[in-house]
């Protein structure tokens, strides 16, 4: 079947959704969206948008099977980068790596495909490699892909401790017997445990039974553990104050797993 472009006038409506997405506008662009596809059912470049829509509301299934047909979109790298997301946020990581390195054949200073290429790498053990890719990232726009913060093991887990300091003493009580463990990065293996997998991106997790459905008969292993993803917090941290607060954070959102509470609950243990 023969490639149909959109319209100028179409084209412009794209950039405006384009434009939403940028703002965190996705509700208005789904929208938006949906009308056009309406008109336009299966055209590849508005399965292009429609995946990264559905990449943004953390639906990255929907992403790749809307992606099907998408290949004669008039933007092919884009294509192989979304997809290449779609599956990183799945935990495939060795089809993301494939495809960010399809993105990058086509368009070699992609700064968001060498940036996924790096994360995908990371995740695969191939340390020297990601690296590499995550320079490019960097030398090609700064400002979206900084490099990530120089914090030392050691300091990174002065504040953890300091972050434990500060929660309520009520809360640091249950935390006597229940580590707080601090990886690289989230294994596959705990990623895929759940469906939908989770992001691999996650800054922390508790595994475990939560203390609202424990039971006295529970082996000796359970409820669990609360985990921090270094590479992860320092990926998404500018600078120490806010790596910091974001610690703090995630250590007080996941005790809030841990103590089974929900987000209103969160506010009142002082969690929030």
């Amino acid at each position: 079947m023969a490639y149909e472009t959109l319209t100028e006038t179409e084209w412009e409506r794209v950039n405006r959704i384009w434009d939403l997405l940028e703002d965190g506008e996705l509700e208005r662009a789904r929208l938006e969206l949906d009308d056009m596809m309406r008109k336009r059912p299966g055209h590849p470049d508005l399965k292009i948008v429609d995946a990264s829509i559905a990449i943004d509301e953390g639906e990255p299934e929907h992403a790749l099977d809307t992606l099907r047909g998408a290949e004669r979109s008039a933007d092919p790298a884009l294509f192989f980068h979304l997809r290449a997301l779609a599956q990183f946020q799945l935990a495939k990581f060795e089809e993301a790596r494939d495809d960010a390195e399809r993105a990058l054949a086509i368009r070699a200073e992609m700064p968001e495909a060498h940036d996924l290429m790096s994360r995908a790498l990371e995740h695969l053990g191939a340390e020297e490699d990601a690296r590499r890719h995550a320079e490019e990232a960097t030398g090609l726009d700064p400002e979206t892909f900084p490099p990530p913060l120089a914090v030392g093991d050691e300091e990174f887990d002065t504040l953890v401790e300091s972050s434990l300091e500060q929660l309520p003493p009520r809360v640091r009580k249950h935390l006597e017997e229940i580590p707080v463990l601090v990886q690289p990065l989230p294994d596959r293996a705990v990623l895929t445990a759940e469906t939908p997998p989770l992001t691999p991106d996650l800054l922390g997790l508790f595994v475990g039974r939560d203390l609202m459905t424990s039971r006295n008969d529970d082996p000796p292993s359970s409820p669990g553990a609360i985990f921090l993803f270094r590479r992860n917090l320092l990926r998404a941290c500018r600078d120490r104050e806010e790596l910091a607060r974001e610690v703090r954070i995630t250590v007080q959102h996941e005790v809030g797993h841990l103590l089974g509470l929900n987000e209103d609950e969160l506010e009142s243990w002082g969690l929030g």
